[in-house]
């Protein structure tokens, strides 16, 4: 039977290669996006397509309903990979803007997710794959409210992985590190006339979406998933500082001119 796979975000980047690469290996897939003239190009390229907006309550529900449908109930991949950032200093980012960044990378994931599962735990097998980043390991300045949201990604995945235990669904999560997307040219910059960049560094490691494929490949297929998957060399290094430096020694190599 052929398996599907829910992939959130699909309008471009991670999401719209995971989609076309998936489908060339015998995936089912059906590509979740928000806005209706990407839902409009993904029809166009033969997808499968599911309307989702993880903002709105009733938007996931509908999603959820939708995609439950159209798999007769056997969900067999969930890869949250759709979000946004907020960036910079916290003195400049207002209560809403906190809690709309929460909003799409973490609650809307958590809803859909709790609506999928019942189409998943009736058939002890399933994975559930979160699009994490550098930003849920260490913060940077003017990058702490879309880091708090991708650390609480993190601890959520990590707790989901716990209690689905035993149920044959496996849990993981991908740190791609910095690559090439539309996902910097969507960021909302709290001060427009002083935007947030990467510096100069994270551009010489860049790498295209595809080199996440062969993470979400494993992910998928493996009999023992891995719990986290670093994709890029800053997202490796970073994961091995993290855990080596002291954490003042941490805080200024990444306060860099701050």
């Amino acid at each position: 039977m052929q398996k599907a796979v829910l992939i959130t975000g699909c309008s471009s980047g991670i999401g719209l290669v995971a989609a076309q690469d998936l489908r060339t290996r015998g995936y089912r897939v059906l590509a979740a996006c928000r806005k209706p003239q990407d839902i409009d190009t993904l029809q166009q390229m033969g997808f499968e397509t599911v309307q989702l907006d993880l903002d709105d309550p009733k938007s996931v529900e509908q999603a959820a309903d939708e995609v439950i449908a159209l798999t007769g109930n056997r969900l067999y991949g969930l890869f949250n990979n759709a979000g946004f950032g907020v960036y910079g200093p916290l003195s400049t980012i207002s209560r809403g803007q906190f809690e709309k960044q929460f909003s799409t990378n973490l609650f809307g994931t958590h809803q859909l997710t709790q609506l999928l599962l019942p189409a998943m735990l009736p058939h002890g097998e399933g994975r559930i794959i979160q699009t994490s980043s550098v930003m849920g390991l260490i913060t940077t300045p003017r990058r702490g409210v879309y880091a708090a949201s991708k650390f609480a990604l993190e601890a959520w995945s990590d707790t989901l992985r716990m209690e689905l235990h035993g149920t044959g669904i496996q849990v993981s999560l991908i740190e791609p590190g910095p690559l090439t997307s539309n996902f910097t040219a969507n960021v909302n910059q709290s001060q427009a006339d002083q935007p947030v960049e990467n510096p100069g560094i994270a551009r010489r490691f860049t790498l295209t979406p595809e080199a996440v494929l062969p993470k979400l490949h494993h992910a998928l297929e493996n009999p023992r998933a891995r719990l986290r998957y670093p994709v890029t060399l800053v997202a490796h290094a970073l994961t091995v500082l993290k855990r080596l430096l002291p954490a003042r020694v941490l805080d200024k190599l990444l306060r860099g001119n701050s």
